[in-house]
């Protein structure tokens, strides 16, 4: 018997707008043997040793780096980002992977506590792990967000249930088709593709899944932090979403170079980031400089196909999400502001079509939702400021808390004080001194307010897919 359309996910090509590739959706019923054999293999699975758990994730990286090529067009295909750019998606898949596995042994084995009464207790902390790990993963960076969540589980003696955004199907399977191949036992890592009703109704509430991890949009975090608490007992939920993240350009940088960095901030990958920047503050001295060599930077991206070698700037996801950036452009532009770089500039840039030119907005202001809602597009406000504290408030002023940056002199005493003075009233989860939109796996990724919950890399990651269990022992009666 066909499967009915009902069974079956199609992930649309954002470029072609034509079908590029279809899956099976997994029932209720498959999900629950999905968990079964998730448990079954995990109880096997957390007794192999932490040793041989490391060998086979630094095979997994051999493994995984051989496929460049073919991941890379993976993702130009089904998320349509520029070819040129795809393979450093997997460079910086390899980095975190590496960093991950380097820290593993110093963040899973057992912490012996010798500061008091040592002659009459032996007393020790053991991390292990959670059970059956449910990891949500989002569209727009399939194998960096990935690798955040899943190594550090499968590491710490977890089996893990990907569900994959229907955008990007492929980039899952090919991680479970390289960990298998680096010797992973079956059934640790599994793959499997759900609507909508099913992950939340089924696997986010299965009382089997010790835990989820979702990135996404806020609205899509919301629904899984609801489903996965009424489920029956208590499920521990990692949020990563959204950000509407500002930068702050202080009188004293290179504003040539500033502009440079702030424009790939703003718009590779589209603006398809959540840590993108998506509003920039500037100091009135240096204003009408750096929105002019902004614009000019701007001006040299080349939209297009993404699997042409020379294209830049490839499109947006879909064609709704094109319609709802326009949208958004058209609203603040009707409400006051200028364009001082639109999409007439980009001869590939059409309405109707996922092709989104570059655009830059001035003349903007807090009540409008360009400064205020993730864009998520190759869009940015920029509103003159005269002092850190006009700054330090605009930023602050978002229901968001991502990440923010400032640019300022790195040598001047002065600034440098000044940037820690910043820093530690802005509220997000990181912040930047002269460069944004990156990770660094040895620095906990978090967002405060509703840019998300938890934390995952560095050291505290691992803090989230294990338990800890206290051992006291009387050594001397």
């Amino acid at each position: 018997m066909d499967a009915s359309s009902a069974d079956i996910q199609t992930t649309i090509a954002p470029y072609t707008q034509e079908p590029y590739c279809t899956r099976l959706l997994v029932t209720p019923q498959e999900l629950d043997g999905v968990i079964s054999e998730a448990i079954k293999a995990q109880k096997v699975w957390h007794k192999v040793s932490l040793d041989e758990r490391i060998a086979i994730a630094e095979r997994w990286l051999v493994e995984f780096e051989k496929m460049t090529e073919v991941l890379a067009m993976d993702l130009a295909s089904e998320m349509g980002r520029p070819i040129s750019s795809c393979a450093g998606e997997v460079g910086g898949t390899l980095y975190r992977a590496r960093h991950l596995i380097k820290i593993a042994k110093k963040c899973l084995e057992p912490i012996p506590q010798t500061d008091t009464d040592t002659e009459v207790h032996k007393r020790t902390i053991l991390k292990q792990p959670l059970g059956v790990i449910a990891v949500i993963t989002p569209w727009n960076y399939p194998h960096l967000c990935t690798v955040n969540s899943v190594l550090p589980a499968i590491l710490s003696g977890n089996a893990v249930i990907i569900k994959p955004a229907p955008q990007t199907p492929i980039p899952a399977e090919r991680v479970l088709s390289t960990m298998l191949s680096a010797g992973l036992p079956p059934n640790v890592l599994q793959v499997v593709h759900l609507s909508q009703e099913t992950t939340l109704k089924y696997l986010c509430t299965d009382p089997r899944v010790e835990s989820v991890a979702f990135t996404g949009s806020v609205a899509g975090g919301r629904a899984v932090r609801q489903a996965a608490a009424g489920g029956k007992g208590f499920k521990a939920v990692n949020l990563e979403l959204g950000g509407k993240d500002p930068a702050y350009v202080r009188h004293d940088v290179d504003v040539a170079w500033t502009a440079e960095q702030l424009v790939d901030g703003a718009m590779f990958n589209s603006g398809q980031s959540c840590c993108a920047v998506e509003r920039i503050y500037v100091h009135s001295s240096v204003y009408q400089e750096f929105v002019d060599k902004f614009v000019e930077v701007a001006k040299g991206y080349k939209l297009g196909d993404p699997l042409n070698s020379e294209t830049t700037l490839g499109p947006v996801v879909s064609l709704a999400a094109a319609e709802r950036i326009r949208k958004q452009v058209n609203d603040a532009v009707a409400a006051g502001a200028q364009l001082v770089l639109d999409e007439s500039h980009f001869s590939a840039a059409k309405e109707g079509t996922t092709l989104v030119g570059p655009q830059v907005l001035i003349n903007v202001d807090h009540s409008m939702e360009i400064m205020m809602e993730e864009t998520f597009g190759p869009v940015v406000g920029i509103m003159k400021v005269e002092s850190d504290e006009e700054a330090l408030g605009l930023m602050n002023d978002s229901p968001y808390g991502l990440t923010a940056s400032i640019w300022t002199s790195p040598t001047d005493p002065t600034s440098l004080s000044a940037f820690q003075q910043l820093s530690e009233e802005l509220e997000c989860g990181t912040v930047y001194l002269n460069r944004c939109d990156a990770l660094d796996p040895a620095l906990p990724w978090s967002g405060w307010k509703d840019s998300g919950r938890g934390i995952s890399l560095s050291t505290f990651g691992y803090d989230h897919v294990t338990r800890t269990k206290a051992i006291m022992m009387r050594v001397k009666l």
